[in-house]
């Protein structure tokens, strides 16, 4: 069976994982288990959601207790001002404040509670599918734009058509 293409919209941002293989130096082999999984994010309802979850995904797995201990996490850089300049702030981040200092307290402040399930799951579905995670309109609208599927499809095979008696 093909691999799906990928969707590439500039300016639209998206939710890319990896897994990696190398625990320790002494393995050979790939560096990455598999291909890259990615969804599209419609960025006005989801992306701070998917940002929490992607920050919280260390606390998730037990590896750490808070999103800012994580080596590898942004959270340092948005929650407490560290110096990265390898990142560019999305203009949501951005929006989260008129001074640095808001914005750092606002983007600390939506730690506060925790993600519904209902997110969490919604995002862990158009990630491993590589589907659209948004609205319903902006799925519209990727679906016209790129000509894919963009919504999870109905489990199952389809039903077969009974014959018309002639």
């Amino acid at each position: 069976m093909p691999r799906k293409p990928r969707f590439h919209l500039p300016g639209v941002p998206q939710h890319v994982i990896q897994r990696g293989n190398n625990r320790n130096y002494r393995c050979t082999g790939t560096l990455w288990e598999g291909r890259y999984k990615a969804c599209v994010i419609d960025s006005d309802a989801w992306l701070l959601t998917c940002m929490r979850y992607i920050e919280m995904n260390p606390v998730r797995a037990g590896m750490v207790l808070h999103p800012g201990e994580y080596r590898w996490s942004s959270y340092r850089v948005n929650a407490y001002g560290k110096d990265a300049p390898v990142l560019k702030p999305h203009e949501l981040y951005l929006a989260l404040g008129t001074t640095r200092d808001e914005r750092l307290f606002a983007y600390r402040e939506l730690f506060r509670r925790c993600l519904d399930e209902n997110q969490v799951h919604a995002i862990r579905e158009a990630l491993n599918q590589e589907l659209v995670l948004g609205r319903e309109d902006f799925k519209d609208v990727i679906a016209r734009v790129t000509r894919r599927q963009v919504r999870r499809g109905v489990d199952g095979r389809p039903r077969a058509r009974k014959a018309l008696d002639g």
